[in-house]
């Protein structure tokens, strides 16, 4: 039988090996933490880009800069003379902007107010939409930007028509290419007077009637709350024919942060497309009212679920 000494003896040996062993992996933890990278609240986020157009005093370097920092990836609705900008900073352009030309009749169209919802302008927008297409894909992008045009009295359908003539005109061209055709949804009844494309069942039965996998549908999220309301239920059911969003506060096309007076719940919106499994961008489309890039970083932080 061992004595009451010997007891105690064994005891703080026994008390100092715990208590070295638990300081040894509290350090492990503290070295795995330092060297580990910390876990991302958001696993796969929705990759993010801004119009440059929202932006107009911050110049393009800068603006990609800056937008870096922010966490986006591209910058939407540029021109082919600002894609080495872009390749210097490694953004993207994740939705080209349009081509315009005068028809032979001086007819200035590829605009939003004269494109493809008239015959008379097919093949000036042809031809030069087939420049841009070849364009875009040298530069190894892929969304190209188009319009329907206004009404002018023509009927919805005879113009849902029309589009669907000029525009398949060139889907071999866009498949071959590797480059998606994406039509804007736009509203008529604040922004764009008289514009065709403003519903979505509207683009929706275009998107059917072309039948490619490269024309889509570009969802503006302020335009179409302006014209339809319902945001989510409608990019759940169409989400198969919408290749892009873009983003602002409504009313007033501006922030939409918690304390702005706007309708949107854009966290609610972005895990609503999220959940559909979207693999494109969404392009912030604002105009700030407050500091410019302050306001985009939090409109990225807001979006980033």
């Amino acid at each position: 039988m061992s004595s009451p000494i010997s007891r105690l003896a064994a005891l703080r040996v026994i008390a100092g090996a715990t208590a070295l062993a638990t300081l040894s992996r509290s350090r492990a933890a503290d070295a795995a933490t330092k060297s580990t990278p910390a876990t991302p609240t958001t696993l796969n986020p929705l990759r993010q880009s801004a119009c440059k157009w929202c932006w107009p005093k911050i110049d393009l370097d800068a603006f990609c800069v800056a937008g870096k920092e922010m966490g986006l990836v591209a910058i939407d609705l540029l021109q082919p003379e600002d894609f080495p900008t872009l390749k210097k900073h490694g953004l993207l352009c994740s939705m080209v902007s349009n081509p315009t030309a005068k028809t032979p009749q001086g007819v200035n169209v590829g605009g939003i107010g004269k494109a493809f919802n008239r015959l008379e302008h097919h093949d000036t927008l042809v031809e030069i939409y087939t420049k841009r297409i070849a364009e875009v894909a040298d530069a190894g992008f892929t969304n190209l930007i188009c319009f329907s045009g206004n009404r002018e009295t023509m009927d919805d359908q005879q113009g849902l028509q029309n589009c669907a003539v000029g525009l398949k005109r060139l889907l071999s061209i866009a498949e071959k290419r590797g480059v998606t055709l994406v039509m804007e949804l736009l509203n008529s009844k604040v922004n764009h007077k008289d514009y065709m494309c403003d519903h979505t069942a509207w683009g929706v039965e275009l998107c059917k009637q072309i039948g490619s996998e490269r024309f889509k549908l570009l969802y503006d999220i302020y335009h179409m709350q302006i014209m339809e309301g319902d945001v989510i239920r409608t990019v759940k059911a169409n989400a198969a024919y919408i290749g892009h969003y873009h983003t602002a506060g409504n009313p007033g096309r501006n922030e939409f942060e918690s304390q702005d007076q706007q309708e949107l719940n854009y966290p609610a919106i972005m895990r609503a497309i999220k959940s559909t499994g979207y693999k494109g961008f969404v392009g912030q489309e604002f105009l700030p009212k407050r500091d410019a890039l302050t306001s985009l970083r939090e409109a990225v932080k807001l979006c980033n679920v």
